[in-house]
């Protein structure tokens, strides 16, 4: 699976290189700012472009807006934007356009090699993935909203599922059932007030709920 990458830091940027050369990616193209990256990816079409949220010149949001085009010109491509704090609104700007093969993460995660790249190959294939610390900080800040309804637990599924984990994955987590799970996931589908005639993967639609997108 081809992979271009865009990260200003040349440190980084060589970390990330072999990081994915270890996971099986062959990196077709290095960028260090957003036109670059734009170049790279209408040049060599890969499918999974792992983006810098800040890049030059302003080193505000270049990276997202990169990602935004991507997206937009060639969906096919998988996007992984990395940040160095936690910057919610980046991840719902990204996933209010589409929600398969996007993913938003920390930096730090990289430093555990096996569950990064575990993460961006699930987001290569079509997942999506969010940073926990993403996650953490979206409970904090809800009030007033459908989530108030759920439980502590159907809470904790609702996460893990919008860090992209799977049933199974879920199960494994929280040290439960994987009926357990299908069963928080149908209350949580009820309490989102997702029905089942519902024409857009429910899944898809609590994570963006969760996100507090919502898709036209």
């Amino acid at each position: 699976m081809r992979a271009v990458i865009a990260e200003d830091s040349v440190l980084l940027r060589v970390g990330l290189v072999k990081v994915l050369e270890m996971g099986g990616f062959q990196v077709v193209a290095e960028a260090g700012d957003a036109t670059a990256l734009l170049a790279a990816v209408e040049r060599h079409r890969p499918e999974l472009a792992l983006v810098d949220v800040r890049m030059p010149p302003s080193f505000t949001d270049e990276g997202v807006r990169a990602a935004l085009e991507i997206r937009r010109s060639r969906p096919g491509t998988a996007v992984v934007l990395l940040s160095q704090y936690v910057e919610e609104r980046y991840a719902a700007d990204l996933l209010s356009a589409d929600t398969s093969g996007v993913g938003y993460l920390l930096k730090q995660r990289v430093a555990d090699v096996t569950e990064f790249v575990e993460t961006v190959r699930r987001v290569a294939g079509g997942g999506t993935a969010l940073d926990p610390q993403v996650v953490a900080q979206l409970l904090l800040r809800r009030s007033n909203d459908p989530l108030e309804r759920l439980t502590p637990r159907e809470r904790d599924v609702l996460a893990l599922m919008a860090e992209g984990h799977s049933n199974t994955g879920i199960a494994e987590s929280l040290t439960i059932s994987e009926s357990a799970v299908a069963k928080h996931i149908n209350n949580i589908f009820a309490k989102l007030d997702l029905p089942v005639a519902d024409t857009g993967h429910r899944r898809v639609l609590a994570v963006l709920r969760f996100l507090g997108t919502s898709r036209s």
